[in-house]
Order: C-alpha cells, then sequence, then structure tokens
C-alpha cells in the first residue's frame, strides 16, 4: 500500500513496504519512483472506488506488474476506449481498497492509489483541492 500525504500545496504518493519490493523484483525500479509528487492545483478530482480496480485488464503495462485480481504497481498505458493514451499510475494490492486521483497539466492523467480508508482519504483529498483552491481566490 502507498502513503497519502498532504502538504499545503502538494500531494505526494510514498510507494511503501512491499510494493516497492515488488516494483524490485519485477525489474522495475528503473520505472517506478517511491515518490510522486503532485500541485494541489493539478488534481482535478478523486474517486473513493475504482470498478476497474477489479478487471483483469487494466492497459498495456509499461514497467508495471500486474497480476489478476491481487496486484497491479507500475506505470499502465491506455490504448482503446476512453482513455486512450492516458498514462495511469498503479499501486493497489487489493482492489476494494483503491481510490482514483484524477489530474491535470500531468504526465499521469490518473494515480490509482490502494489506501487503508479509502472514503476517507477520498475526503481528505477533497477537502485539501478545496481549500488549495480557496487560497488562490
Amino acid at each position: 500500500m502507498a502513503k497519502i500525504e498532504i502538504t499545503p500545496t502538494s500531494l505526494v504518493v510514498h510507494i511503501e513496504g512491499f510494493d516497492r519490493f515488488l516494483a524490485l523484483i519485477s525489474g522495475l525500479s528503473g520505472g517506478v519512483k517511491a515518490r510522486l509528487e503532485v500541485p494541489l492545483e493539478h488534481v482535478a478530482g478523486v474517486d473513493a472506488s475504482v470498478p476497474e480496480a477489479h478487471q483483469i485488464w487494466k492497459g498495456w503495462t509499461v514497467a508495471a506488474l500486474s497480476l489478476p485480481h491481487s496486484v497491479t504497481v507500475g506505470r499502465l498505458i491506455h490504448v482503446f476506449g476512453d482513455r486512450r493514451g492516458e498514462w495511469t499510475f498503479w499501486d493497489v494490492t487489493d482492489p476494494d481498497k483503491a481510490i482514483a486521483i484524477h489530474l491535470h497539466d500531468e504526465h499521469y492523467a490518473r494515480l490509482v492509489i490502494g489506501v487503508d480508508d479509502p472514503a476517507g482519504v477520498a475526503a481528505e483529498i477533497a477537502r485539501a483541492v478545496s481549500a488549495a483552491g480557496r487560497r488562490d481566490l
């Protein structure tokens, strides 16, 4: 699982523990960062559940490890459907605990991250994005 940190200006995803190990053993260490940081102003929204996390096919893996119904860690690009051409970063070991963070003006269109409390983390991100927007007014 990942740890999500929210600073006054950024959302930081820390890839930790077993997920970092999975990236290392799958030869992805060059493709998977231990930390992703995006400005709060680039967060377009957050979903507290990700039905797609339960699907076997998530997209073409590029520097990713994807085992159906168990783990997806790394970068994927969508080549079909509504998300064609979009990059998504995944760090999910339990599909029921995945959230999707939608981004704009970033390399990744989405971050799909496994967290302990999907509803609580999604609400915290939404509050931080809202508060960051009010500071800019």
